[in-house]
């Protein structure tokens, strides 16, 4: 399980170094084989082990591929996902398309998610998460659930 944020600075040619907390359990669970891809509502993206990530394109395969939803998510997530394998120095590459989408530059924000990594632009990240902690009806909403929850 991947947990935590961490701040990140991308080198010349689009690499992010994994922090070194991560790195052994990914070479332990895919052997550094990740999977990278925009994500379908939020401006980031999302980053997936090989086994994490195996089991995402074969729930999103099984949608019917007449439904409006099946095809925006195969075309989004499927279709903009691209195999990055971690290098000897736990650096992975994010594609030009990829930051493009994120509008991502120098430094990017790392968010643990459990099962899967966000990444996103650093200034974006500062932006949605202050909007989430704001005084809006969403984070009322969000915080009428939490009090179901025992933490």
């Amino acid at each position: 399980m991947f947990s935590g944020v961490s701040e990140i600075n991308l080198d010349v040619k689009g690499r992010m170094a994994m922090p070194t907390r991560y790195r052994e359990r990914l070479v332990d669970c895919c052997a550094g084989k990740l999977f990278v891809t925009i994500d379908p509502i939020d401006k980031c993206l999302t980053l997936h082990t090989q086994p994490e990530w195996d089991l995402v394109q074969e729930k999103i395969v099984a949608l019917p591929s007449y439904s409006q939803s099946g095809r925006l998510l195969r075309r989004t997530v499927l279709g903009h996902a691209t195999e990055v394998d971690m290098d000897g120095n736990g650096r992975l590459l994010l594609s030009a398309p990829l930051r493009d989408f994120a509008e991502i530059g120098k430094r990017v924000v790392l968010l643990g998610q459990g099962n899967k990594f966000e990444i996103w632009a650093e200034h974006k990240w500062l932006e949605t998460r202050d909007a989430y902690m704001g005084s809006s009806a969403e984070n009322t909403t969000l915080l009428g659930e939490l009090n179901d929850l025992s933490l």
